[in-house]
């Protein structure tokens, strides 16, 4: 019998996806069987400290004796049984926070039961050690953290991304921007939009100075468009760049085009230097128009816009986004993060740094100098015989 090669590569792709697919649970089932192991072992610790009275010392011979009991043993250091501790303490005894859908809470509620007891939250054995161990560091409230949580695993974020949205403050950012949702779009959905933009934007992997153009911004994040899309957030994706549209025998161009898978529709983004002007708001909304009426398909939502400037007042914007028709909000974009006073404070100024490479430069020179003035002056090499024939015979 002749193997028909057509069929045998669709059995081939079909194992090979079934192998990755149970790869893939294999490791999230052990992940999650590991952290609840970390979980237990962090309760025997606290039970066993608070029935006995043992102190913190018990915790660096637990580790000595299991490192010498079980050679290879990996994960068990005086430090991470600390972590362990640390882990059950912080999700059980206490009134913690369920997660719900973003789009139907405003707030978080809270829940009279213990978290790890509790069964919606599931996602607490999801994430890798290594997230929960960044996290207990970074982030000291728990509904906080708990947000951070859900963000990683709804956006498959690595431990590195996951440390660049806590360090951007990122929970803070999100559903701030100034808009109409709420009048424009209906509630579920309004919610689920507000909480999907952010204010400010960072994009510190620019390298813009002042003064710049709308256009290199524009052409800078284009550049880093895989650093652009992770801060706008998941389910972003990009459609054009200055995308060309017909009217009336007329060329409009649009600075940024997205559709976004999860909300299921068109945004226009609008890039703007310096601050919030009124009439953003006509032109976004005139572009919004035109996106629903030539691009929008039957089954998606009322295109969305979001401009972007560096500041804004918030009742302006207010008061120009109250006429609109059209769903808009209104945010700022940092091209780098602002830093704390007290640290502005103490940190030198570009021309104290400046200055301070020019004297250093000028100090180097005058020791070269000096130091070539004390070699020894080069011996001269003596006639002899043979080189004054020679320079007899030129």
């Amino acid at each position: 019998m002749i193997l028909d090669h057509s069929f045998y590569a669709g059995l081939l792709a079909d194992i090979k996806t079934r192998i990755r697919q149970a790869q893939t649970r294999a490791v999230m089932a052990a992940n999650a069987e590991l952290v609840r192991l970390y979980w237990d072992i962090g309760q025997l610790i606290d039970e066993r400290q608070k029935r006995e009275g043992w102190g913190a010392a018990v915790i660096p011979r637990l580790a000595v004796d299991l490192r010498n009991d079980i050679p290879e043993l990996k994960g068990f250091s005086e430090r991470n049984l600390k972590r362990m501790l640390a882990f059950y303490r912080a999700y059980t005894g206490a009134v913690e926070f369920v997660p719900q859908p973003v789009a139907q809470m405003e707030t978080p509620e809270k829940v009279p039961q213990p978290l790890a007891q509790t069964p919606e939250i599931t996602f607490l054995w999801q994430l890798p050690w290594g997230h929960h161990a960044l996290l207990m560091e970074k982030v000291k409230d728990v509904p906080t953290r708990i947000w951070y949580m859900q963000q990683t695993i709804e956006n498959g974020w690595s431990r590195d991304t996951l440390g660049q949205m806590i360090k951007s403050n990122a929970h803070d950012r999100h559903g701030k921007s100034i808009s109409n949702f709420a009048a424009r779009l209906p509630a579920p959905q309004s919610d689920l939009v507000r909480q999907t933009l952010k204010d400010p934007y960072i994009f510190d992997f620019l390298t813009l100075e002042e003064p710049f153009h709308e256009r290199e911004l524009e052409t800078g994040l284009i550049r880093h468009l895989e650093k652009f899309l992770l801060e706008l957030g998941q389910g972003f994706a990009f459609v054009g760049r200055q995308y060309h549209i017909d009217l009336g025998g007329e060329d409009f161009y649009i600075d940024l085009l997205f559709y976004h898978l999860k909300l299921r529709c068109f945004v226009v983004i609008e890039l703007k230097k310096g601050k919030f002007k009124p009439d953003y708001a006509g032109k976004m909304n005139f572009y919004c128009n035109v996106v629903d009426d030539q691009l929008k398909h039957a089954t998606d939502n009322p295109t969305i816009g979001l401009i972007l400037c560096q500041t804004k007042d918030k009742v302006l914007a207010e008061y120009a986004l109250g006429g609109i028709n059209k769903p808009i909000g209104v945010s700022e974009y940092e091209l780098t993060r602002v830093l704390p006073k007290n640290l502005q404070s103490v940190l030198p100024s570009i021309e104290e740094i400046e200055q301070e490479l020019k004297s250093e430069a000028q100090a180097n020179e005058r020791a070269f100098e000096k130091a070539v003035k004390k070699l020894p002056a080069k011996p001269q090499r003596k006639k002899t015989a043979a080189s004054k024939k020679q320079r007899k015979k030129k």
